[in-house]
C-alpha cells in the first residue's frame, strides 16, 4: 500500500465518516489525530444554498479572526504620498504606485494580499486579468479598496480572512493553526461562521447554511453540526 494511503488510513482509523460532530468535538479530534511534524492549517467549509451564477446570490466578504490565522501574510499596497507612508508605517511589505503596477504586469507578484487607495484604482484596474484569477484584486466590498490603508494593512496582518462562494456553492477559509488552543480555534471558527452567515445574499432561497465540515492540512475531513457553530451553542 502506498505511503500516503497508509497515512490516511491511520488518520481515519476508528472514525465514522458518516457521523457529524459538534464543533468542540471536531476540534479535539483534529488535534488528537495530527501525524505530521509541521503546524497544520485548519480549514472550514460551508455548503450554501445559493447559485453564484446569479448576481443576487453572490456571497463575498471578510472576517477578522479574533485570534488571527497563525500565518504571516505578505501585503502589497498601491498608494502614493502620505497614504504610501501610512501603509509603510502600518507594516505593509510592498508599497508603490506606477512602478508597482509595472512589476505586477511583468508577472512579479510576491505578495498574498493586495490593498489600494481609491485614487489608485484607475491604474490598478488594468491588473484585473493578472490579479483577479489569483483572488488578489482589491475590492471595496472586502475593505481592500480604502483610504484607511493603515487599518486595512493591520487587519490583513492581524487575521482578516477573505471569502467568496465558488461555483458549487462552497465557501471555505483557513481559520488558524492546529497548535492553537481548542478554545481559540472554536472562537475563530464561530467568527468565520458568523461572517458567512451575515453575508447571506438577498436572492438566497430555502436553507442557506446546508452543510459544514472542517479539516486540517493532512488530517481527516469531519462533518460538523451547524448548530454547534452558533456563538452561544
Amino acid at each position: 500500500m502506498p505511503k500516503v494511503a497508509k497515512r490516511m488510513q491511520a488518520v481515519y482509523e476508528g472514525l465514522d465518516r458518516r457521523a457529524s460532530y459538534s464543533l468542540q468535538d471536531a476540534v479535539k479530534l483534529l488535534k488528537s489525530r495530527t501525524k505530521v511534524k509541521f503546524d497544520e492549517t485548519v480549514e472550514v467549509s460551508f455548503n450554501l444554498g445559493v447559485d453564484p451564477r446569479h448576481a443576487d446570490q453572490m456571497v463575498r466578504g471578510v472576517c477578522l479572526l479574533p485570534h488571527g490565522t497563525g500565518k504571516t501574510v505578505k501585503v502589497a499596497v498601491f498608494a502614493r504620498g502620505d497614504k504610501a507612508e501610512e501603509a509603510k508605517a502600518a507594516g505593509a511589505d510592498i508599497v508603490g504606485a506606477e512602478e508597482l503596477v509595472a512589476e505586477v504586469q511583468a508577472g512579479n507578484i510576491d505578495f498574498e494580499r493586495c490593498i489600494a487607495t481609491p485614487d489608485m484604482m484607475p491604474l490598478v484596474g488594468r491588473l484585473g486579468k493578472v490579479l483577479g484569477p489569483r483572488g488578489l484584486m482589491p475590492n471595496p466590498k472586502v475593505g481592500t479598496v480604502t483610504p484607511d490603508v493603515a487599518k486595512a494593512v493591520q487587519d490583513a496582518k492581524g487575521g482578516a480572512v477573505q471569502f467568496r462562494v465558488e461555483k458549487a456553492g462552497i465557501v471555505h477559509g483557513g481559520v488558524g493553526k492546529l497548535s492553537f488552543d481548542e478554545d481559540k480555534l472554536v472562537e475563530n471558527i464561530r467568527a468565520f461562521y458568523d461572517a458567512v452567515n451575515k453575508a447571506k445574499p438577498t436572492g438566497a432561497k430555502g436553507t442557506y447554511m446546508k452543510k459544514a465540515s472542517m479539516t486540517s492540512t493532512m488530517g481527516p475531513g469531519l462533518k460538523v453540526e451547524i448548530a454547534s457553530m452558533v456563538a452561544d451553542a
